[in-house]
Protein backbone atom coordinates (compact mmCIF):
# COMPACT_ATOMS: atom_id res chain seq x y z
CA UNK A 1 0.00 0.00 0.00
CA UNK A 2 1.35 3.51 -0.84
CA UNK A 3 0.14 6.11 1.31
CA UNK A 4 0.40 9.63 1.61
CA UNK A 5 0.39 12.09 4.62
CA UNK A 6 -0.14 15.93 4.07
CA UNK A 7 0.34 18.46 7.06
CA UNK A 8 -1.00 21.62 6.27
CA UNK A 9 -0.13 25.36 7.60
CA UNK A 10 1.71 25.60 11.28
CA UNK A 11 2.45 21.72 11.61
CA UNK A 12 5.62 22.26 10.91
CA UNK A 13 5.88 23.61 14.30
CA UNK A 14 4.19 20.93 16.18
CA UNK A 15 6.73 19.46 19.73
CA UNK A 16 7.26 23.52 19.55
CA UNK A 17 4.12 24.90 20.37
CA UNK A 18 1.31 24.33 22.16
CA UNK A 19 2.89 20.99 23.17
CA UNK A 20 -0.46 20.71 26.16
CA UNK A 21 -2.73 20.23 22.56
CA UNK A 22 -0.20 18.92 20.33
CA UNK A 23 2.38 16.83 22.05
CA UNK A 24 6.08 17.48 22.48
CA UNK A 25 6.80 14.93 19.09
CA UNK A 26 8.33 17.10 16.05
CA UNK A 27 6.60 16.28 13.02
CA UNK A 28 10.01 14.17 11.92
CA UNK A 29 9.37 11.72 15.14
CA UNK A 30 5.54 11.36 13.92
CA UNK A 31 6.68 10.46 10.53
CA UNK A 32 9.72 7.93 11.90
CA UNK A 33 6.77 6.39 13.94
CA UNK A 34 4.49 6.22 11.52
CA UNK A 35 7.25 4.36 8.78
CA UNK A 36 8.05 2.33 11.48
CA UNK A 37 4.35 1.19 12.01
CA UNK A 38 3.66 0.80 8.56
CA UNK A 39 6.66 -0.95 7.31
CA UNK A 40 5.42 -3.36 5.14
CA UNK A 41 4.10 -0.25 3.39
CA UNK A 42 5.43 2.49 1.35
CA UNK A 43 5.16 6.04 3.19
CA UNK A 44 5.90 9.67 1.62
CA UNK A 45 5.40 12.83 3.62
CA UNK A 46 4.73 16.31 2.55
CA UNK A 47 4.13 19.52 4.45
CA UNK A 48 3.15 23.08 3.36
CA UNK A 49 2.08 26.49 5.04
CA UNK A 50 0.53 27.19 1.07
CA UNK A 51 -2.58 26.23 0.59
CA UNK A 52 -2.06 26.11 -3.18
CA UNK A 53 1.38 23.74 -2.83
CA UNK A 54 -1.45 21.71 -0.54
CA UNK A 55 -3.46 21.35 -3.39
CA UNK A 56 -0.99 20.56 -5.93
CA UNK A 57 0.25 17.86 -3.52
CA UNK A 58 -3.55 16.16 -3.48
CA UNK A 59 -3.68 16.86 -7.22
CA UNK A 60 -0.72 14.81 -8.28
CA UNK A 61 -2.01 12.05 -5.88
CA UNK A 62 -3.12 9.45 -8.31
CA UNK A 63 -0.51 6.82 -8.05
CA UNK A 64 -1.09 6.50 -4.12
CA UNK A 65 -3.77 4.44 -2.52
CA UNK A 66 -4.60 7.03 -0.29
CA UNK A 67 -3.77 10.56 1.50
CA UNK A 68 -4.18 11.32 5.27
CA UNK A 69 -4.67 14.77 5.15
CA UNK A 70 -3.87 17.03 8.19
CA UNK A 71 -4.87 20.97 7.11
CA UNK A 72 -4.40 22.51 10.08
CA UNK A 73 -6.46 26.05 10.25
CA UNK A 74 -7.49 25.53 6.48
CA UNK A 75 -9.63 22.44 7.26
CA UNK A 76 -12.04 25.34 8.83
CA UNK A 77 -11.75 27.75 5.57
CA UNK A 78 -9.95 26.46 2.62
CA UNK A 79 -12.55 25.63 -0.36
CA UNK A 80 -9.58 25.55 -2.86
CA UNK A 81 -8.28 22.36 -0.80
CA UNK A 82 -11.77 20.91 -0.25
CA UNK A 83 -12.11 21.17 -4.38
CA UNK A 84 -9.13 19.85 -4.56
CA UNK A 85 -10.09 16.92 -2.91
CA UNK A 86 -13.18 16.37 -4.89
CA UNK A 87 -11.44 16.54 -7.84
CA UNK A 88 -9.36 13.49 -7.42
CA UNK A 89 -10.20 9.59 -7.24
CA UNK A 90 -7.66 8.73 -4.34
CA UNK A 91 -9.19 8.75 -1.21
CA UNK A 92 -8.93 11.33 1.69
CA UNK A 93 -8.84 11.18 5.30
CA UNK A 94 -9.17 14.02 7.24
CA UNK A 95 -6.90 14.23 10.72
CA UNK A 96 -6.99 16.27 13.46
CA UNK A 97 -3.96 15.32 16.56
CA UNK A 98 -6.75 17.35 18.91
CA UNK A 99 -10.22 16.58 19.46
CA UNK A 100 -11.23 19.97 17.52
CA UNK A 101 -14.87 19.06 19.28
CA UNK A 102 -13.72 20.14 22.39
CA UNK A 103 -11.83 23.36 21.50
CA UNK A 104 -12.82 26.75 20.16
CA UNK A 105 -16.66 27.00 18.29
CA UNK A 106 -14.88 27.47 14.86
CA UNK A 107 -12.61 24.53 15.24
CA UNK A 108 -15.78 22.32 14.95
CA UNK A 109 -16.78 23.29 11.33
CA UNK A 110 -15.05 21.54 8.76
CA UNK A 111 -15.19 22.71 4.64
CA UNK A 112 -13.39 19.33 4.06
CA UNK A 113 -15.02 16.39 5.93
CA UNK A 114 -17.93 16.20 3.04
CA UNK A 115 -15.12 14.84 0.63
CA UNK A 116 -13.17 12.89 2.87
CA UNK A 117 -13.32 9.19 3.37
CA UNK A 118 -13.60 9.69 6.57
CA UNK A 119 -12.22 12.14 9.82
CA UNK A 120 -10.01 11.14 12.90
CA UNK A 121 -9.72 12.88 15.54
CA UNK A 122 -8.13 13.26 19.25
CA UNK A 123 -5.97 11.06 19.21
CA UNK A 124 -2.21 13.03 19.24
CA UNK A 125 0.00 11.75 16.44
CA UNK A 126 -1.86 8.05 16.93
CA UNK A 127 -4.38 9.88 15.07
CA UNK A 128 -2.13 9.70 11.96
CA UNK A 129 -1.87 5.71 11.96
CA UNK A 130 -5.52 4.97 12.67
CA UNK A 131 -6.00 7.36 9.31
CA UNK A 132 -3.83 4.94 7.69
CA UNK A 133 -4.89 2.16 8.78
CA UNK A 134 -8.15 2.76 7.82
CA UNK A 135 -6.96 2.14 4.17
CA UNK A 136 -6.80 -1.74 4.92
CA UNK A 137 -10.49 -2.30 6.46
Amino acid sequence: MKLLFINGVNLNMTGIREKDVYGSHTLDEINCEIVNHFADDECEFYQSNNEGDICTAIQCAEHFDGIILNAGAYTHYSYAIRDAIASIKTPVVEVHMSNVHSREDFRKTSVISEVCKGVICGFGKNSYILAGESFKL
